[in-house]
Parts: structure tokens; sequence; C-alpha cells
């Protein structure tokens, strides 16, 4: 299958996908067949794409012209590939997840759940493959709209609420922010196309410059920077599957994608980091680490807590791009999927305990480590994987992000990154601590085991074990981006 033909075909496959489920709707076990069908399909063919890119291969696909110089267009390079595989991947894995959850839960509307969740694929696929800001704006407004139906799934004030804030703070910050950014940017450099070097180079001064990466940082509200973050605890509303998509599959990789691909590919690291205003960004990040960490510890309903982790988790690849240098990059590159694979492990074990014991809050989960040793031991190695201890995938991002702040010679933000971790202990740790040495509800102790469905347990065994894996398989992943800044 030459280049052109898979990408075309592994962002139609969930587009096709969808009216088959609907058409599917009151046949569950038929519309859910073709929901994993459809995944694993999908994965299939974007695994088609790793060898060519690999090899140093860029293949392209050239849709429409919208005018003179400006084209719908998709190419696969080494960043897009990582996040095609991380978000089809995890597709696999959330559907299966999704199908215990919902049978569990009794969760109305089933169908449209399945409907929205494989557009919502198509729609970060076509984020993954964008060879230039425009196809990249549109495939992001379409994430943003595809995942509205979803935020506000169960359709009560709450969730309605959680929409609106959803909806409002990443369709202003897009509008008002990164649609300006695009346009300045077009002024200046006469093209929005991906170009390694950057685009920038050499046509802006440092004032432009720095507006411009202050557009882009905050336009893109789906990374979740400080104070565009309201939206990310604000959707937790939604049920646990859409979680799982919103922190580890799709919508805030989304965000942090694009932060990595426009400091990458439209600045170019080299002419960021010779400006200097690259620094500001990387404190803005700092800042954001820090204090999403410390309100996460005042957190104690548990995806509230879990949300919270993620704005900080999200700043660290932000932090690594504003490094701007190899080791930067690198790492937050390795952050995208370390992380989406130990977050994804942690919603899965949160939805698991509601489905289970339909417990929420972390002060009600004393003791359920013996009730439900599976669901809490993954939550366990979760935790230790975004706390970044080895052998869990998550040391070696942490690691090259840190060798990235010591190049750039910023001792702060060093510190900055051990403060976290030791923050990430205090509000994580103590999760699986409860669970399995405190003392449980005297009913409890007698109940023995009572686990979520084989269909919730199974997909959150696998992404921990796969949080493991990282730890050893990391070496592919350097290879594959290793010519972004290695040249």
């Amino acid at each position: 299958m030459n280049g052109a033909t898979a990408i075309g075909l592994a962002c139609l496959l969930p587009l096709c996908g969808a009216p088959l489920v609907a058409l599917a709707g009151r046949m569950p076990n038929l519309r859910e067949t073709i929901t994993l069908a459809t995944a694993v399909a999908t994965f299939a063919v974007v695994c088609t794409l790793a060898p060519q890119v690999l090899e140093g291969a860029r293949p392209s696909l050239h849709l429409i012209d919208i005018f003179p110089g400006m084209a719908l267009v998709f190419q696969v390079e080494p960043l897009g590939m990582l996040f095609a595989l991380v978000a089809s991947g995890l597709w696999i894995v959330t559907s299966m997840y999704a199908i215990g959850y919902m049978r569990g839960h009794h969760e109305e509307n089933q169908t449209r759940f399945f409907f929205c969740f494989a557009l919502s694929i198509a729609c970060a696929l076509g984020v993954a493959f964008s060879g230039n800001m425009l196809t990249l704006f549109f495939c992001y407004e379409a994430l943003t709209l595809s995942t509205y139906p979803l935020v506000t799934h169960h359709r009560s004030e709450e969730a309605k609420r959680g929409g609106r804030i959803y909806l409002g703070i990443l369709l202003s910050t897009s509008v008002g922010f990164l649609l300006l950014g695009m346009i300045a940017t077009y002024h200046v450099a006469g093209s929005l196309a991906f170009i390694p070097g950057g685009i920038l180079a050499g046509k802006a001064s440092d004032g432009v410059l720095a507006v411009l990466l202050f557009l882009y940082a905050f336009g893109t509200g789906k990374a979740a920077l400080m104070p565009f973050h309201r939206w990310l605890p604000a959707a937790m509303v939604a049920p646990t599957p859409v979680s799982a998509l919103l922190h580890a599959v799709a919508v805030v990789k989304a965000g942090v994608f694009t932060i990595v691909k426009v400091v990458v590919y439209v600045f170019g690291i080299d002419f960021l980091s010779g400006s200097g205003l690259n620094t500001y960004l990387a404190y803005a990040a700092a800042l954001t680490i820090v204090l999403a960490s410390l309100i996460a510890m005042t957190q104690d309903n548990l995806k509230a807590r879990l949300a919270y982790s993620t704005i900080s988790q999200l700043a660290y690849i932000v932090l690594g791009a504003a490094l701007a240098n190899a080791y930067g990059i690198l790492g937050a590159g390795l952050h995208i999927v370390t992380h989406a694979f130990g977050k994804i492990t942690l919603f899965f074990c949160a939805g698991a305990i509601m489905v289970a014991l339909h417990k929420t809050e972390i002060s009600d989960m004393r003791g359920i480590g013996r009730q439900m040793p599976f669901t809490m031991g993954a939550f366990a190695i979760g935790t230790l994987s975004i706390i970044g201890l080895p052998p869990l995938g998550g040391s070696w991002s942490k690691w090259y992000l840190a060798l990235g702040a010591a190049d750039a010679g910023h001792v702060v933000l060093i510190a900055v990154l051990m403060l976290s971790s030791l923050l990430n202990i205090a509000y994580l740790v103590p999760i699986p601590a409860r669970a399995f040495f405190g003392r449980a509800d005297q009913d409890a102790e007698h109940d023995g085991l009572h686990e979520a469905p084989l269909l919730c347990v199974v997909p959150l065994c696998l992404t921990a074990l796969g949080t493991i894996a990282l730890f050893f398989a990391a070496e592919p992943i350097y290879d594959l981006l290793a010519p972004i800044v290695l040249h």
C-alpha cells in the first residue's frame, strides 16, 4: 500500500465506521463489533506508514487547493506518525473498555457515544497527518466539535454547563488567538507549510516572534496552559471512557502535539532558541506544572485530581518544546506516549472503581485494593509511571526533559521538574496506599473480590503492562523522532 492510499484510508475508516455504528444501534453486539473491527483496521493501516517514515520517506496526500499557495494537504512526518500510532492504538483498548463500562454502568445513548468516538479519532488522525497549519486548524476545530456531544453525554444540567465551558474556551482561544497567529504567520512568511527548520527564520523580528509565540501557545487551548485550563476539569462530567479520550487518546494530545509541531516546523528550534523568547514559554509551562500539581493535592474527587494532574503533565510537553533543543523535543515526544499510557490506565481504573463499587471520592477508597487487586495494582503501576520511576516508560521522558533543561542552562527548570515529581508522589501515591493499606469498612472486609466487568479490567491491565513495556521499548520511539532534531 502506497503512502497516499494509507493516509486516506486511515482517515476514512473511522469516518465510514461511524455511520455503520449508527445503523447498528439497535443491535449492541453488532455495533460494538463494528467499533472494534474499525479500530483494529485503522491501527493496522497506520502501522503500514511507520516503516516508510522510519526509512526517511514523507508520504503525502494532496486534497484540494483553497487558493494559490494554500491547500488542504496531509503529510506524515515523525511527530505525526507518533501521534497517529498512539491515537489509533489506544482507540482499540479504549473501545474494549468503553463496552464494559457503558454496559456495566447502564449508560444511555451508547450508539451516539460510539458514533462520536469514531468521528473524534478520524479528526485526531487528521491533526496528526496535517501537512500545513491550515489543514491542522480545520481538523483541530472538527475535533472540538465532534467531542462536544461526548462531554455532554449525560444531558444533565452539570453536563451542559461543562460542555459550555469546554466549547467556549476551546473555540474562543482557537479563533481569537490561533487563527490570528496563522494569519500573521502567512503575512510574514507567505506560507503555512510545515518545513524542517521553520518558515519564520530570517523573516520575523523578535517583537513579531514574541507575539506569534503567545498566539500559538495560548491559542492552542487543548494544551490546557493556565489560565486557559478550566475546560479540562469541567469536562470530567463526561463518562470515564470520554475522560480517557480527552486525556490520553486524542484531545489534549492534539493540543500539545500542535505546539510541538509549531515549534519544530513553523518557528524552527534553532531560530526560536536563538531569539531567547522560548524562555518565557518555558517558564509559563513551569508555572502551570507547579500550580496544577498543588491544586490536584486539594481534590478529593478522583477524576478531578487526575484532571489537574493531566494539566500539569501536559505542561511537561510544552516545556520540552519551549526548551527548543534536541533533548527537549525528544522528551516532549516521548512524554506524549508515556503519559498517554500512564494516564489512560489511571482513568480506566477510576471508571472501574465507579462501576464496581460506585465510589468517586478518594476518601471513600480505604481498603478497596483487597476487593479490586487488579484494578488498584494497575493504578499503582500507572502512578509510578507518571511519577517517572524506572522501570516504567515515564522515566525516559522526564530524563530527556531534565537533560534538555540542563543543556539550556536552566537550573530553575530542573528544580521545577524535581519538585513536580515530589508533588506527583504527594497527590497520587496516597490513593493506592489508602486502597491497599487503609482499613476497609466492616462490610467490605467480607465481600471478597469485587472487580469491574472483564472488559473493564483487561484493558487497564494491558495499558499498565504497556507502561512497563515502554521502558524497554523506548529506542524505536527515539529512532523515529531523532531525524527531527539530529541533523
